[in-house]
């Protein structure tokens, strides 16, 4: 959006006192008996928005509703006010980092003994994902338990506590990934272990090295005629 200066005659412009932006916070602070109401709001908008994006016919229409998404997203976020150790961006302990990123690299090699072990070719896509988009996933990977984790579990969390929110983060996430049967099996177990790890040690850093070695040991062992390039919503069906 341009922007136009504006001059006045007769003198320098009259300063004006620039409002803080905690004020602008506070007027937009939720009263304590809509906090549940708008916590259901805010899930099932930004669940919704998602929704539409993955299901959406046409890249053009796809990435509105992912830019509506991710707009949507950050609004909610700013709104609540929440901090920084509510949303996960704080530093994780050395154990729990120890402990999250150690049963992801197991995970992973057990997957890939696993398949070879039954016969499977590794890997079993020689041409794809190649080394840029795996640089790319890994980027997309933080992106996706940011909003995860530190939208849809927190809310989650408020609704429901925090045990039950591990459950019903990760079957969102899950039913995301449909109609992929690869990647919606995959992102149930692997939800409910980021989804325990973050409720445990708060920090979404470790847990998005874990989706990005665990994406990319799926995308490594699992044929392209099963993960469509691991495409879900209407990019599955179509490929």
């Amino acid at each position: 959006m341009a922007v136009q200066s504006k001059t006045f005659e007769g003198g320098a412009a009259p300063s004006m006192p620039m409002p803080r932006v905690g004020i602008w916070f506070r007027a937009w602070e939720v009263p304590e008996a809509y906090r549940r109401p708008f916590a259901w709001f805010q899930l099932i908008i930004a669940y919704g928005f998602m929704e539409r994006a993955l299901w959406s016919s046409g890249l053009a229409w796809q990435n509105k509703w992912v830019f509506v998404t991710a707009v949507t997203v950050l609004v909610f976020a700013a709104v609540d006010r929440p901090s920084i150790q509510r949303l996960g961006l704080g530093l994780p302990t050395g154990f729990g980092a120890g402990l999250i990123l150690a049963a992801s690299f197991a995970t992973a090699v057990v997957l890939v003994f696993a398949v070879r072990g039954a016969g499977g070719q590794i890997p079993a896509n020689p041409t794809w994902p190649s080394l840029h988009l795996a640089w790319q996933y890994m980027v997309w990977a933080l992106v996706q338990e940011f909003m995860l984790q530190s939208f849809f579990f927190t809310r989650c969390e408020e609704l429901f506590g925090s045990s039950t929110a591990v459950w019903t983060t990760a079957t969102l996430f899950a039913a995301a990934h449909l109609p992929s049967p690869i990647l919606t099996t995959f992102t149930l177990v692997g939800g409910l272990f980021c989804c325990e790890m973050f409720r445990r040690y708060r920090s979404i850093y470790p847990i998005g090295i874990v989706h990005a070695v665990l994406g990319l040991t799926i995308a490594m062992t699992m044929p392209d005629s099963l993960l469509h390039h691991m495409r879900v919503g209407i990019g599955y069906l179509r490929y």
